[in-house]
């Protein structure tokens, strides 16, 4: 009988589905499917966290059953537009709408506010908010819409403590007689706007330090040769992001040098929903993949990167249907990571799908999200510096984004299916039968954890006999001094598990499969340890 004969992967690469099987023989710690994991900053695939709703118990949906159109993080609490209307929430227990007519220009008092007529919004669809800072306590924000049929609306609110001790404001921005607006961003102090159906391919800018001016002397606008699909500002530049092209905006301040520089023509954005900054760059959807946006060594140049290349018939297959997917993004800082979401209006919560890419020192590394409807997203700091992350669905309800065990639609708590598969390993020779003994299974549990493997030899061969499924030993999570709680970790348990199973069966080579559908908490799967034995050449 062969001796056995040892083989170790280390899990990295992420998602990998554009390398062809034979050449992933070369690159084994990639994934072929890795749904509902993410790429850990700490080394190997991590289960995703869930989602809760905001409120907990009590929540209470801002507007009945209207889709959540946009969401920001403001003040202490949360700014929600949903249907055709603005509404502001600290604990997602009670609503205060936002959208009100005729406010005095030094602001309502909370009971004045509260009784004012409702300011009548349009066919409103997914929104765009930007916080210009200023002198207020909070800011002051302004919301766009893509429908293209409201003007920017303005709101800010001043004082501490409970809402009937602070002052609001609220008004909408006229920026040229009763035109309209999709996109909007602050540069340099400055209120940029643009999108107007009648005027797709032009910016307007405010006068300087006065975001509802645009009639003053730094006020102005500027027309592009290409439709306008975003507006970021980035460092000292403000980048324009058309269909087909991208621009930056230099100088916004001095009137006798401000221009438009051109930096490619080549490379357009798929949607302005899917920019955002993370690591001091820029990323984007394009036609072609995820870009980023860097700055190069020499001063005012600028690179365009592509950053998408493993998973790229993800990206064409979104791409082809584009037209009718609502996009979201959002980045999780202190996971250096960017999040998409895609889905069209008729995709169920559990049909809705999202990207995942993690910035690690050789680039982005990407896995996939299903069951997380989420059209409306965001992240940010609120008043006491704290990250948080919030998402909306179309069924109006409001959730704590990256939170908890389990996906909570509507409140239902559901279980997340979640799936690794890694490629094909022969085992250095292809042409030999090797049988397995045993693997062992680095596993890292946040509680309790049990996923279920599968093996399968021969690319899955219905001509090879292939083994059932099996789950796997319970992982406890070890009870590490300083940080264990009482009845809740095994005292005694490995810090860094190995989960040893017997294996059965044999081919030419085999993948292996962990998966999981339960409400537990999240497992990192790190790496694989194969003890296998060759048999004669075949």
């Amino acid at each position: 009988m062969a001796s056995g004969q040892p083989f170790s992967v280390s899990l990295a690469g992420g998602l990998d589905k554009s390398t062809n099987s034979l050449a992933l023989l070369q690159t084994p710690g990639v994934a072929t499917k890795l749904r509902n994991f993410e790429v850990s900053i700490e080394g190997g695939y991590r289960r995703i966290n869930g989602y809760t709703l905001f409120g907990a118990g009590s929540s209470v949906r801002p507007s009945s059953s209207n889709p959540v159109r946009g969401l920001a993080i403001y003040a202490d609490g949360v700014v929600a537009v949903v249907g055709n209307n603005v509404y502001f929430s600290v604990d997602g227990t009670s609503w205060l709408q936002l959208n009100k007519a005729s406010v005095d220009a030094s602001g309502d008092n909370y009971a004045t506010f509260n009784g004012r007529s409702e300011l009548t919004l349009t066919t409103v669809e997914q929104c765009e908010f930007t916080i210009y800072e200023g002198l207020t306590d909070y800011g002051e924000l302004v919301i766009t819409d893509k429908s293209g049929a409201n003007k920017p609306f303005l709101f800010y609110m001043t004082g501490t403590g409970g809402l009937s001790t602070r002052t609001f404001f609220a008004k909408q921005i006229t920026f040229d007689h009763t035109k309209t607006a999709k996109f909007c961003t602050v540069h340099d102090n400055h209120l940029v706007v643009a999108g107007n159906p009648t005027e797709p391919q032009t910016i307007y800018y405010s006068h300087t330090g006065d975001i509802d001016n645009f009639s003053g002397g730094g006020a102005g606008s500027i027309t592009l040769e290409d439709k306008i699909v975003g507006l970021k500002s980035f460092r000292k530049e403000l980048f324009i992001f058309c269909r087909n092209s991208l621009f930056k905006l230099e100088n916004i301040n001095n009137s006798s040098t401000i221009q438009v520089t051109p930096i490619t023509k080549n490379v357009g954005c798929i949607d302005g929903q899917t920019i955002q900054e993370i690591a001091g760059d820029l990323i984007f959807l394009a036609p072609d993949g995820f870009r980023t946006v860097a700055g190069t060594a020499r001063i005012g140049d600028v690179e365009l990167g592509t950053i998408s290349q493993n998973i790229q018939p993800i990206i064409n297959d979104i791409v082809q249907g584009g037209a009718i997917y609502e996009f979201s993004s959002v980045v999780i800082r202190n996971k250096s990571q960017y999040r998409m979401f895609y889905s069209n209006t008729s995709d169920s919560t559990s049909t809705s799908k999202g990207l995942i890419g993690v910035l690690k020192p050789n680039g982005f590394e990407w896995s996939e999200t299903l069951g997380i409807q989420a059209p409306a997203i965001c992240s940010g700091f609120d008043h006491n510096g704290e990250e948080q992350f919030y998402h909306g669905d179309r069924d109006g309800y409001i959730y704590n984004h990256n939170v908890g065990n389990t996906f909570n639609p509507a409140g239902v708590e559901t279980a997340i299916d979640a799936e690794y598969q890694s490629p094909d390993y022969d085992y250095g020779d292809l042409g030999t039968l090797k049988t397995l003994d045993y693997v062992k299974l680095s596993i890292t549990p946040e509680s309790l954890a049990q996923p279920t493997l599968r093996v399968r030899f021969d690319y899955d061969s219905l001509d090879t006999p292939q083994p059932i499924d099996i789950p796997l030993t319970a992982v406890p999570e070890p009870a590490i001094f300083g940080t264990a709680l009482f009845n809740q970790q095994t005292f005694g348990a490995s810090e860094q598990p190995l989960v040893r199973q017997p294996l059965t069966g044999s081919g030419h080579s085999n993948f292996f499969k962990i998966f999981s559908s339960d409400t537990r908490a999240p497992y990192t799967i790190n790496g694989i340890y194969i003890n296998y034995r060759p048999a004669g050449r075949q």
